[in-house]
C-alpha cells in the first residue's frame, strides 16, 4: 500500500480514454472498469475497448453532439472542456448549471504526425490531417488542472496509473505533477515538429528548405553527471526525443561505470569516425584525437592495426567499431590494455562474459546503423548556433594531390 495523506489523491471516477498509439489501453481501461470507473471514449479507441467487452460510453452520446467533418470535431465541447478544466471547489455551482460532469482523468497521445512525415511518399495534405487539434486540448487542460487531474501521454505510464489507483482509487499529487510537467513537454515537442516540417516548406509548396527561417529545438534530459569537462564544471546529458540517428546518445550501456562527459564525447568521436566505413573498422580516440584508425579483413586484424599505430596513446582510451565484437577481439583488448569504452553495434555474449572480468569497462551497444545520416551538424556559439549538413563524403585516392 502506498503509505500518503488522502489529502494529497484526487479521487478518480470518470477519465477519457482517446489515443492514436493504443499499446497497453486495453489492460489500462480494464483497470479502470474493475474499480467502476467511467470510461468515455472516441472513434477508434471507443471501438478496441467494445471488442475487448469494457463498458465504454462514447463521447458523442455524452455530448449529445455527433462526430462531425471526418472526425476533425470529436471532443472540441464545453461538457468535454469544462468537464476537464473544472475546479472543483470554485466551479462546481456553473458545472452542475450546465450538467458538467467533472472528468477525473485524461489518457490520450496524439495523430501521428511526425512518423507520417517520416514517409518519403507523403503528400502536404497527409501532413496537415495528421495534425491534431482536439488532443492537445484535452491533453493541455488536463494538465494545467493538474490539481484535480490526472493526464497520461506515455503508455509507459500505463503501469504507474494502474498501481496508484489499485491501491488509492486515485492519484497522488506527486504523480499528478509529474504527468502535467511531461504532459506539457509533449505537446511542445509536438507543436515543435509540426513548426520545423511547416517552415521548411516555400509558398508553391513544391520546394522545401535545406535551413529554416526558424528552428526549434526539443531536447530532454537523460542523465546528471558527475561533472564536466573538468573536475569543477557541472554537466547534464540532454536528448533529442524520437531520436533516430544510430549515437552514443541512443546506445544501451551493458556494463561498466557511468559516462563521464569526457567519456561520451570521446565516445562520440570514435562512433562518428568508424561509422565512415563499409570494410571491418576500428578507431581508437585518447583526449578527443583518434590515436588509430585502420581497416582490417576482419575486426581482429582491424584492432590490431589501430593499436599498433600508437600503443602508448591506446592506454585508457575508448575503442568503436563498426561490426559486432567478437570472443577474439574482446580476448585481445583485454590481454592488450587497459580501456574505457568499447562501443560497437554489436557485442557477443562471448565477448561479454570476458569482459565482466573488467567491471569497470563500459560496453555500449548501438545497432545496426544505415550507411547515410539525414541529421544536421549542430556546433553551439555564444548566442548562436551554426549548422551543417552531415559530413558523409569519402575521400578516396583519387581525391588527392601529392
Amino acid at each position: 500500500m502506498f503509505n500518503v495523506n488522502s489529502a494529497e489523491v484526487s479521487t478518480i471516477r470518470r477519465a477519457l480514454l482517446s489515443v492514436s498509439d493504443k499499446s497497453g489501453i486495453v489492460t489500462l481501461a480494464t483497470c479502470l472498469a474493475a474499480l467502476n470507473i467511467e470510461i468515455l471514449s472516441t472513434g477508434g479507441t471507443a471501438k478496441l475497448l467494445k471488442e475487448n467487452n469494457i463498458s465504454v460510453i462514447d463521447v458523442s452520446n455524452y455530448t449529445e453532439f455527433p462526430e462531425i467533418m471526418d472526425g476533425r470535431v470529436k471532443t472540441l465541447h464545453p461538457k468535454i472542456a469544462g468537464g476537464i478544466l473544472g475546479r472543483r471547489q470554485l466551479d462546481t455551482a456553473i458545472m452542475q448549471t450546465h450538467q458538467i460532469q467533472p472528468i477525473d482523468l485524461v489518457i490520450a497521445n496524439l495523430y501521428p504526425f511526425q512518423q507520417t512525415v517520416a514517409d518519403p511518399t507523403h503528400q502536404l495534405s497527409d501532413a496537415i490531417e495528421n495534425i491534431d487539434i482536439g488532443g492537445p486540448t484535452m491533453i493541455r487542460a488536463a494538465a494545467k488542472n493538474y490539481f484535480d487531474v490526472g493526464v497520461v501521454v506515455d503508455p509507459a505510464d500505463y503501469a504507474l496509473i494502474i498501481s496508484e489507483l489499485e491501491n488509492n482509487h486515485g492519484l497522488t499529487k506527486a504523480t499528478r505533477f509529474a504527468l502535467m510537467k511531461k504532459a506539457f513537454l509533449y505537446t511542445a515537442n509536438y507543436d515543435s515538429a509540426i513548426t520545423n516540417y511547416l517552415v521548411k516548406i516555400d509558398e508553391t509548396q513544391t520546394h522545401t528548405k535545406t535551413f529554416p527561417d526558424k528552428l526549434t529545438l526539443q531536447f530532454q534530459k537523460k542523465q546528471d553527471l558527475r561533472y564536466g569537462e573538468n573536475p569543477h564544471q557541472q554537466a547534464a546529458l540532454y536528448i533529442e526525443p524520437n531520436a533516430s540517428s544510430i549515437s552514443v546518445t541512443t546506445a544501451t550501456q551493458i556494463q561498466g561505470k557511468e559516462l563521464s562527459f569526457n567519456n561520451i564525447v570521446d565516445a562520440d568521436t570514435a562512433l562518428e569516425c568508424v561509422k565512415s566505413f563499409q570494410e571491418p573498422a576500428c578507431v581508437i580516440v585518447k583526449h578527443a584525437n583518434p590515436c588509430g584508425v585502420a581497416l582490417g579483413k576482419h575486426l581482429l586484424s582491424a584492432y590490431e592495426h589501430a593499436y599498433k599505430t600508437d600503443p602508448t596513446s591506446a592506454f585508457g582510451g575508448i575503442i568503436a567499431f563498426n561490426n559486432t565484437v567478437d570472443k577474439d577481439v574482446a580476448e585481445k583488448i583485454v590481454a592488450n590494455q587497459f580501456v574505457e569504452v568499447v562501443i560497437a553495434p554489436k557485442i557477443s555474449k562471448e565477448a561479454e562474459i570476458i569482459f565482466s572480468n573488467k567491471k569497470n569497462v563500459r560496453l555500449l551497444v548501438t545497432g545496426v546503423w544505415a550507411n547515410t545520416e539525414t541529421d544536421f551538424d549542430y556546433k553551439r556559439i555564444p548566442s548562436g548556433l551554426l549548422i551543417q549538413t552531415h559530413d558523409d563524403k569519402i575521400l578516396t585516392a583519387q581525391d588527392l594531390t601529392v
